[in-house]
């Protein structure tokens, strides 16, 4: 399973209640940070989850409302006396915007590895296997998604029939072969069908592109920016390069996104759950996110 977070829902900058949009995301105790604003670390340590298993943070770009807490959450980790290794992903230029934050943290227990990624580019982190997609911002801006496989359904049938031990089974249910009977005993001997996974989609500081409905296709949940609540503003999310609620509940909809959370709010957009509708109209489960709104997305 794959818990997530939303450790803030604002844009630009924080306010009273809102902090800057952060996604926490959550597999098997480690821990996944999506985007990094001022301030991320304190609505890290409100929600509770720990953060010392904190394995991975991705960057979508580098405005600042979404990577200027990356020092402070360094320097958090640091504290906690954490020393294993510490990976993070962005578009290209990640290493400058580091180097430049590092100034004020030369010194850290850990090792610190810079990953840039260019759109279609495929990475693993916390057992996801991710991959990046370029999204349409004045600066280069990437979308994620994170994909949880299943392993296949045991056959315990044909486990009995070759007379396996069960204390082999639990390691052939991982994919690991095994010695028993004087040979080696492969996983597909003894499993079955494929079985679906568990998806999740990030995006924000986009205009909707061509290729985000394939991008995103069936994810068990998209989080998506909707930086202004009503279409009345879409000159304003094109010429700024965002979307209205109604564009972002579009891509869920041309994307079969089975739910979808809106985030990015415009300072400006002092009460976004005004705007619902302007949603729901194009995609029926929108629910207009707020700061440390959590779920956990289940195998079926």
């Amino acid at each position: 399973m794959i818990d997530v977070c939303l450790l803030g829902t604002g844009g630009m900058m924080p306010l009273p209640g809102r902090w800057l949009s952060s996604v926490l995301v959550r597999v098997q105790g480690r821990l996944l940070l999506l985007d990094c604003g001022e301030g991320t670390q304190i609505s890290l340590k409100q929600v509770g989850w720990g953060f010392k298993p904190l394995d991975a943070i991705c960057i979508s770009h580098y405005h600042a409302d979404h990577v200027a807490g990356l020092v402070g959450m360094l320097l958090m980790l640091a504290n906690s006396d954490r020393t294993e290794e510490v990976s993070l992903y962005g578009p290209v230029g990640l290493a400058a915007v580091v180097e430049g934050q590092r100034r004020i943290a030369p010194c850290l227990p850990y090792p610190l590895r810079c990953a840039e990624l260019r759109g279609g580019e495929t990475f693993e982190a916390i057992g996801l296997r991710a991959q990046v997609l370029a999204a349409d911002h004045g600066i280069p801006c990437l979308a994620y998604r994170f994909d949880l496989p299943r392993a296949p359904r045991f056959a315990p049938e044909r486990a009995e029939a070759l007379g396996l031990p069960r204390e082999l089974w639990k390691l052939l249910q991982q994919g690991q072969t095994v010695q028993w009977g004087g040979r080696r005993v492969e996983p597909g001997e003894v499993l079955g069908e494929e079985r679906a996974g568990l998806a999740l989609g990030y995006v924000t500081d986009t205009r909707p592109t061509p290729a985000m409905p394939a991008f995103f296709h069936e994810v068990d949940l998209l989080i998506c920016e909707g930086t202004y609540g009503d279409d009345s503003q879409l000159d304003r999310a094109q010429e700024r390069k965002h979307m209205t609620f109604s564009e972002a509940a579009r891509l869920a909809r041309q994307a079969q996104a089975r739910r979808l959370w809106l985030t990015h709010f415009s300072p400006s957009l002092e009460r976004p759950r005004d705007y619902l509708e302007q949603a729901t109209r194009e995609f029926p489960g929108a629910v207009v996110g707020e700061d440390h709104l959590q779920t956990t997305l289940r195998f079926p």
